[in-house]
């Protein structure tokens, strides 16, 4: 018996929404809220996937592209989704106690020496994020069979215009992980072929109870950046482990994990302190640090009399600031500080928006309900651009280091604080008489070196640097300098040489790199991923990878990089928060979606001429600084951003889909195009050893590879080129 085989593209007239077209925007909107809530989620729960969350993202790129390519095999890999979601949330999650290992040229906090083990579960986690994404491209690439190409693309790109926005509500309103991934099953599940939904029903309700079971073990919450849970820090002495036979004692702390601090916390006497932790490590204490709160040879007084000795020093360096300002607020310490010293006025600048709630809930000063205190939930360096006030004071407080800025990116969360120009801004927001002061924790000698550094090549001045242990504050003064003292509150002066070190620049926003190459231990892990990837892909497309498929792979390398620079300028430009990530992702998708409009609508073949203006507007961007742009008021930034800035995007988009339009098999070249995104993605790297301008070079050669792709194939007089 013959059976009938639809045709790869039906009649226009035969309205999608019967079949393939709302199938396919679905589907498209289920991968894209799964990639983000895989980024949102892993990162917190894998403790060692923190520093490398990119890498979730072209892992899914990765596995949709695989799946894509396979589509035209026989077999049905979709009917096992539920199991591959269902043992990939398994593994993922029994991965969490993982130790992150050093970083071979970088700093990172709470690290351990394990390398082999970290870089094998990294790479076995890339492998399972993109073995559950497999299914979903392969029924995707079914989808794109059932229609035309261009039709197919714009359903695509629907869905994933509505899973960008889906997602950034549900994120904005209340984010669960497991919330989040039940909508993926239930949605999973409706897709599953009748018979197969009772199986995929229970295989989903496993998974979740597991993952329900292990997030309620402890109080949690979630900010837009963070899995935070609050620990209570009881104090207690012990004997001291290096001399056991002496009668000294030293000071053990055993955290707690609480939900809610205990009745009268702001009236208390002796009240206890608690700590922050993010993804499952320290970030911060939140707590008084008013020694006169406490009774003399109590542990809390100790620990507070410590605290206050540090958070004093900006103070007996600039004393009775009467304005200012704090950059990364966090806990409220500085905060209280400025207040015990006598500031009429603080301005408090924090990135994320649970953690000064946390901190009027448990600390005992309550510094953020001071009238006193006037509170910025804003990224630091953007709230600098912004301001035209100047301050008495400016404290860059222990900020974020410990997550990436956003997906697609390998720059940290902090990263355009910590620069050159940053600094340099800052300076210039002083009163004369004013200080600039920077508190960090400095685990390298080369880190201290820098930071000193920088302060002193962005204000011509001097810095004064004192250390303890392994801290440093780093301060200059607009003004003449008063009698520095050799110790100050325990805290020793140092005016070491200086050796010669990296400075980190908007360009280079790398503070936590030794110095301006691809970290080793990267280079592994992206070599391991890369080769691993190829093992797959050649065996699949040997025998018909040609240059069409090129043409599409360099496409969607070109793309990635351009998107991941794009959403870097524009953190630099408004601020390096999740609304401007989202907001500049969504935008880059409606310009494509527009370009495929376009060429819906756009008569004829495609023509090589078409990158001309492609080619024109990268020459602008490579052309014009971003210094420049960044010296513009917010108008022109805004101008620039929304007019000049998504033009490649546009005229990319427009290429791909005429490009794409008519073609024979789709769904491998929109495969083609998913593989090359995920390369694009591993190309970022290259900006640790270059700086992000360059980069620019990167999307010029992979766009003008793609344009030789097609010109051979025109002059071969193949249709359609």
């Amino acid at each position: 018996m013959t059976v009938a085989r639809a045709p790869e593209n039906p009649p226009s007239h035969v309205p999608a929404w019967r079949g393939a077209g709302g199938r396919l925007f679905a589907l498209s909107f289920i991968a894209l809220f799964l990639e983000l809530m895989v980024i949102r989620w892993v990162p917190s729960e894998v403790r060692l996937v923190a520093y490398y969350a990119n890498l979730m993202l072209l892992s899914s790129f990765l596995g949709l592209g695989i799946g894509a390519i396979l589509s035209g095999r026989e077999g049905n890999l979709f009917r096992w989704m539920p199991l591959a979601l269902t043992l990939g949330i398994t593994l993922l999650a029994l991965s969490g106690q993982v130790s992150l290992p050093t970083g071979d040229g970088e700093w990172r906090f709470f690290h351990q020496n394990n390398r082999i083990l970290g870089y094998l579960i990294l790479v076995s986690i890339f492998a399972i994020n993109a073995g559950i994404f497999v299914p979903l491209g392969e029924e995707i690439g079914r989808q794109f069979r059932r229609l035309p190409n261009l039709k197919a693309y714009a359903w695509d790109l629907g869905g994933s215009i509505a899973g960008t926005v889906g997602f950034a509500l549900f994120s904005y309103i209340h984010f669960s992980p497991l919330l989040g991934l039940g909508v993926v099953a239930i949605a999973l599940t409706l897709l599953s072929a009748p018979a197969l939904r009772f199986r995929a029903a229970l295989l989903f309700a496993v998974a979740l109870g597991a993952l329900g079971w292990s997030t309620s073990q402890h109080p949690a919450m979630w900010s837009p950046y963070y899995f935070i849970t609050t620990h209570q820090s009881v104090g207690h002495l012990a004997d001291n482990p290096d001399d056991p036979d002496s009668d000294t004692k030293i000071v053990r702390f055993e955290e707690i994990p609480v939900s809610a601090p205990p009745a009268g916390l702001r009236e208390m006497r002796n009240p206890p302190s608690f700590t922050i932790k993010v993804n499952q490590d320290f970030y911060q204490s939140h707590g008084t640090i008013d020694p006169a709160r406490y009774d003399p040879g109590t542990i809390g007084g100790s620990l507070a009399q410590q605290l206050f000795s540090q958070y004093q020093v900006p103070h007996l360096l600039r004393p009775q600031a009467a304005n200012v300002l704090v950059l990364g607020a966090g806990g409220g310490q500085d905060i209280e500080a400025a207040l015990l010293n006598g500031a009429e006025r603080v301005v408090a600048v924090d990135i994320d928006p649970v953690i000064p709630t946390l901190s009027n809930q448990f600390s005992a000063a309550a510094p953020y309900e001071d009238p006193r205190v006037e509170l910025h939930i804003d990224d630091a360096r953007a709230f600098l651009q912004r301001t035209d006030e100047t301050f008495d004071l400016i404290v860059f407080g222990f900020l974020d280091s410990q997550a990436l800025a956003s997906y697609g990116s390998s720059l940290r969360l902090d990263g355009y604080t910590y620069t050159v120009e940053s600094l340099r801004r800052a300076y210039g927001q002083l009163n004369e008489g004013g200080m600039l002061t920077v508190c960090f924790y400095v685990g390298q000698e080369w880190l201290a070196q820098r930071l000193v550094q920088m302060a002193a090549v962005a204000t011509e001045r001097p810095p004064i640097a004192y250390v303890q242990d392994a801290r440093l504050i780093v301060s200059v003064i607009k003004g003449p300098y008063p009698q520095i003292p050799p110790t100050l509150n325990g805290w020793n002066y140092v005016a070491a040489p200086m050796k010669p070190v990296d400075l980190a620049t908007d360009d280079w926003p790398y503070l936590y790199l030794e110095k301006k190459t691809i970290p080793r231990d990267y280079l592994i892990v992206i070599g391991l991923l890369v080769v691993g990837s190829l093992g797959i892909l050649l065996p699949l497309r040997k025998s018909s990878f040609g240059l069409a498929d090129g043409h599409f792979l360099l496409m969607g390398w070109g793309f990635l990089l351009l998107q991941t620079k794009s959403i870097g300028d524009c953190a630099l430009y408004f601020g390096n928060t999740w609304l401007v990530t989202s907001l500049v992702i969504l935008g880059i998708l409606i310009m494509v979606w527009a370009a495929n409009a376009v060429a819906l609508r756009w008569p004829g073949p495609f023509r090589p001429w078409l990158y001309v203006p492609l080619f024109v507007t990268l020459v602008i961007l490579l052309f014009v600084p971003r210094e420049w742009v960044l010296g513009q008021p917010m108008i022109g930034r805004i101008v620039w951003t929304l007019l000049v800035v998504p033009l490649p995007v546009f005229f990319a988009g427009l290429i791909f889909s005429k490009t794409f339009d008519g073609k024979p098999n789709p769904a491998a070249l929109f495969g083609a195009n998913l593989i090359g995104a995920t390369l694009g993605g591993f190309s970022e790297y290259l900006g640790m050893w270059t700086g992000h301008h360059a980069l620019n070079y990167v999307v010029l050669i992979a766009y003008g590879a793609s344009l030789l792709c097609c010109l051979i194939l025109n002059q071969r007089r193949i249709p359609g080129w």
